[in-house]
């Protein structure tokens, strides 16, 4: 290649990524949606149809809850809690106060399953039938 042509590249690219600046959009533009239908929640297990609503371990199923609840334990009240829970209590309080977040939210989880979406009720075509069926 030449010198020219080198140059010329150089150039393009800068004026590419000027152009690109100037786009910027604005964050009260921008949107962002999470997928949820609502707060109807599907229970998972036979203690969930009989009425437990999984408070019997951590007293609640709120995160910030449980987290504000963590932050007013002593070290010794986080120890012994965390010994009730199921985890090794350990000397370091930032671990200890992870790993106990982190099996509140696989706990609260497991009692939170969304219910499945009624369905709609669409009527379908024999032959849309017949093509969707044959991949059973």
């Amino acid at each position: 290649m030449s010198n020219t042509s080198l140059k010329s590249m150089k150039k393009s690219k800068k004026t590419t990524a000027a152009k690109n600046k100037g786009k910027k959009k604005d964050l009260k533009e921008l949107s962002q949606t999470h997928g949820k239908t609502g707060d109807s929640f599907q229970p998972t297990t036979l203690e969930q149809v009989w009425g437990d609503e999984g408070l019997g371990k951590y007293g609640t199923l709120s995160e910030e809850e449980y987290s504000k609840q963590l932050d007013e334990y002593n070290r010794t009240d986080l120890q012994s809690h965390a010994a009730k829970v199921g985890i090794v209590p350990l000397d370091d309080r930032t671990r200890l106060t992870k790993s106990l977040l982190a099996q509140f939210r696989a706990h609260a989880s497991s009692y939170k399953k969304p219910s499945d979406p009624k369905s709609t009720g669409l009527k379908v075509s024999q032959a849309a039938a017949k093509i969707l069926s044959e991949g059973r």
